[in-house]
């Protein structure tokens, strides 16, 4: 039968049904099949043009909404029912469910999220903030679906419920942890950009619904401008996610917080409570801080990270000889950090694909000659070669305080790095350009290299980052070449207040010129 016939007879034999009888048929019809979602049955093409529907159609009706509420939680694995009135779906695992309340017309009144164990919390309702994305008639789906994925990896953990429970306690007991820690050393006028440089734990975001905790720990000057030229902008610096994953090995983990109190000790650091069998239990999971985009580290610091939190990676080879293992951070191909830098920035800054072997690269500025910078990768030595982290394990609150700078101090030196790089490494233009090489110099410090704006000869900036608040620079000339009226506390004010190396070397050919011209 060819296909013309066969949609003419479909056509034929359901015309005089209403669609919302067809709707629930074609539903009752899949809902077996969107049970399995790894199963290679033959109406998988179905299943994919029925969700191609659902994301193109926006659902107003209150059939409609219950209709995709399901069918987005038989996606994720979750099951769901509906009410005998139809105006409330609930969307159930065995650790969580989340109860919809819906008007008639299909608006949401209120969403109610309940952990085993817990009394539900409404997490959503017309007067407050739509964290759930499903007021308005507009609803985003995907992001509700995410939020449901995150409530589920919540207990992605081996073993019954039990063990699951326990680990979701786990989690809760550090996440009081960190808010105690948040308010060390911390002041009743501190605002968002103070925490996030200077907190101990930088400025936290609690877990809301299905939406880990956040971590935002590094946010630049440009970043800082943006946000007091934009008041109510929704800027973000460099954030991180807490949370749990379960593992094949057992970590000691704390079920319940071991911050004593929120002062500190003679030192400055937080006192903990010992990691008694009353406070603790072993588990197959451990804490992970998990990034967006992978952030290239170097291995040096991946080392220091690796000392704070007791994990072993480079080593990781080893054999374990017990089964309390220790936590490795997994996955880790060690290369030359400033070719990761490069990379990342790419990725970052362009849409479409560029090669990540280019090295030379051209950055405009308003009232200066371009420029063209050259990144010298070097070769893969120990003290210059890095990896892309996308997630690092713990199992004890007391490291973060000292990850969080390390990695504030890494996230500020790839920062100066990508200030160099650019989407555009052909010159486009015969206009005037201004050559710069960027080479690395100690772990912490690079140079840039230049021709004296007056002589001939190379000039050298060495830039030191020493903390992420704490960049020094210092000017290196031939002692026969004319100053440039750039000293090294200029340079470092200017460095410190734009976290850019072309704005600085900017500065620097605009003070020659202007000592050129008095001369």
């Amino acid at each position: 039968i060819s296909t013309n016939a066969l949609m003419e007879q479909l056509h034929l034999k359901y015309q005089q049904k209403p669609w919302t009888e067809t709707l629930k048929l074609v539903h009752f019809c899949m809902d077996k099949p969107l049970g399995r979602p790894g199963s290679n049955a033959p109406d998988g093409p179905l299943l994919s043009c029925m969700e191609k529907i659902q994301r193109t159609l926006n659902a107003k009706s209150l059939f409609s909404v219950v209709n995709r509420l399901e069918s987005l939680s038989k996606q994720k694995g979750l099951n769901a029912h509906v009410s005998p009135s139809g105006t409330a779906c609930y969307i159930t695992s065995n650790m969580f469910y989340i109860e919809v309340q819906l008007e008639n017309d299909g608006e949401v009144m209120d969403v109610k999220l309940a952990h085993l164990g817990e009394a539900p919390v409404v997490i959503f309702s017309l007067s407050c903030l739509p964290q759930l994305f499903l007021s308005g008639r507009m609803k985003n789906y995907d992001a509700f679906g995410k939020i449901l994925e995150d409530l589920s990896n919540l207990y992605q953990i081996p073993g019954n419920s039990e063990m699951k429970a326990k680990g979701y306690l786990a989690l809760q007991a550090l996440e009081k942890d960190l808010y105690l820690m948040s308010l060390l050393d911390r002041t009743q006028a501190v605002n968002r950009v103070t925490e996030v440089l200077h907190g101990k734990v930088g400025h936290l975001l609690p877990r809301t619904g299905g939406t880990p905790m956040n971590i935002e720990f590094y946010i630049s000057p440009y970043q800082v401008l943006e946000a007091e030229l934009n008041p109510g902008s929704q800027v973000c610096g460099t954030k991180t996610v807490v949370t749990v994953e379960g593992t094949d090995t057992l970590h000691k983990l704390p079920l319940s917080p071991l911050l004593v109190d929120s002062q500190a000790g003679e030192d400055s650091n937080p006192v903990f409570l010992p990691m008694t069998d009353e406070l603790s239990m072993d588990l197959p999971a451990f804490f992970v801080l998990k990034f967006h985009q992978p952030i290239p580290i170097s291995s040096s610091s991946i080392e220091e990270i690796e000392r704070l939190t007791g994990i072993h990676n480079l080593n990781a080879n080893k054999k374990k000889n017990h089964l309390l293992s220790g936590i490795q951070i997994t996955g880790l191909k060690l290369a030359p950090l400033y070719e990761l830098i490069v990379q990342s920035t790419l990725n970052e800054k362009c849409s479409e694909d560029l090669s990540t072997h280019k090295s030379c690269f051209f950055v405009s500025l308003p009232d200066c000659p371009k420029h063209c910078y050259f990144i010298n990768k070097t070769s893969e030595k120990s003290d210059l070669a890095g990896a892309l982290v996308s997630k690092i394990p713990f199992s004890h609150p007391k490291c973060i305080p000292g990850v969080i700078e390390i990695l504030r101090h890494q996230v500020a030196y790839n920062s100066l790095i990508s200030s160099c790089v650019s989407e555009k490494h052909v010159n486009e233009d015969d206009s005037e350009l201004l050559y710069f090489e960027v080479v690395p110099y100690k772990d912490t410090s690079f140079s840039v290299f230049f021709i004296h704006p007056v002589k001939e000869n190379l000039a050298c900036v060495i830039i030191d980052v020493i903390t992420s608040r704490d960049v020094q620079c210092h000017l290196h000339l031939n002692p026969q070449d004319p100053t440039l009226n750039s000293s090294d506390d200029f340079l470092t004010r200017a460095m410190k207040r734009c976290m850019s190396v072309p704005v600085v070397m900017r500065a620097i050919f605009r003070n020659a010129a202007k000592v050129k011209a008095d001369s």
